[in-house]
């Protein structure tokens, strides 16, 4: 039997509720459990042949738009040696999408904050020639680029906790399989190297404008761990409490050089998220 979002065991209402509001209304996968409903009378279309949404699924095919956060908030505290806690009660998060609000370590002041951030950095403006919604950018390559040149400064560089991510393996004639990404060793959280703006915009024309704090990581050329499974790129990853302290407080230049694979020994394929 197909379990639709919100019934699954563990799952989370509100985390259910804002991937809905994101996933088109008549199609809808999440992870393992997908299910389908009918577009309109005597048609029912799958997620791989619908046409409004061939263009998603081949974005989302091409970059890291799939990640898990499963670890305890108290891991998470000694790791980054947090100085306040504003994410309230996190449930394990075992599928975390674009838009979805996420846990985000930025660096205050008095010391490092986590604070609940929606996914998707503010798109260029090319892309949104013609649009009335931004959906947001959710990966960062081309760091040259003015326009997310402005945000790579320390005050909007931020550090985003997952324990697992996922990237598409494509094979010709096949349908896409989410093929899954875990640390090896003793740590299971790790972090992504991101960036993060507050900002004005019409994220869905239900909601309209509103302001929002937003977040979205680098990626870079895959390590031989991704590599054979999704050759475009993978996401840039921190582990050490010195490249997170590097990473949030280095000038630009410095910082940049963590845009680098992750060593191949640090990730292993894993069945589902974890």
């Amino acid at each position: 039997m197909v379990e639709t979002p919100g019934t699954a065991p563990g799952s989370d209402p509100l985390i259910t509720s804002a991937f809905m509001s994101i996933v088109p209304k008549d199609i809808f996968d999440i992870g393992p459990l997908a299910a389908r409903r009918k577009g309109k009378v005597g048609c029912l279309y799958t997620l791989r042949t619908h046409p409004v949404h061939m263009a998603y699924r081949q974005r989302q095919q091409n970059m890291c738009n799939l990640y898990s956060l499963t670890s305890a908030q108290s891991a998470i505290t000694d790791l980054v040696n947090l100085w306040r806690d504003d994410t309230g009660n996190l449930p394990a998060m075992t599928a975390i999408y674009p838009d979805y609000p996420a846990p985000v370590i930025t660096k205050a002041p008095e010391g490092r904050v986590m604070q609940m951030m929606r996914w998707g950095m503010p798109s260029p403006a090319f892309v949104l020639k013609g649009k009335k919604t931004d959906k947001g950018v959710t990966n960062v390559r081309n760091t040259t680029s003015p326009h997310w040149r402005r945000w790579l400064g320390p005050a909007n560089r931020c550090v985003v906790p997952f324990t697992s991510f996922s990237e598409y393996q494509i094979v010709k004639g096949e349908k896409p399989k989410a093929i899954w990404f875990a640390p090896t060793g003793p740590q299971k959280t790790l972090f992504f190297a991101g960036i993060w703006t507050e900002w004005t915009s019409v994220r869905k024309l239900k909601e309209g404008e509103t302001t929002n704090n937003l977040f979205g990581f680098l990626t870079v050329e895959p390590n031989g761990v991704v590599g054979p499974i999704h050759p475009k790129a993978m996401p840039v990853i921190l582990r050490s409490p010195e490249a997170i302290a590097h990473w949030l407080d280095a000038p630009v230049e410095d910082a940049l050089k963590l845009q680098r694979p992750f060593p191949d020994e640090g990730l292993e394929i894993v069945e589902a998220p974890v």
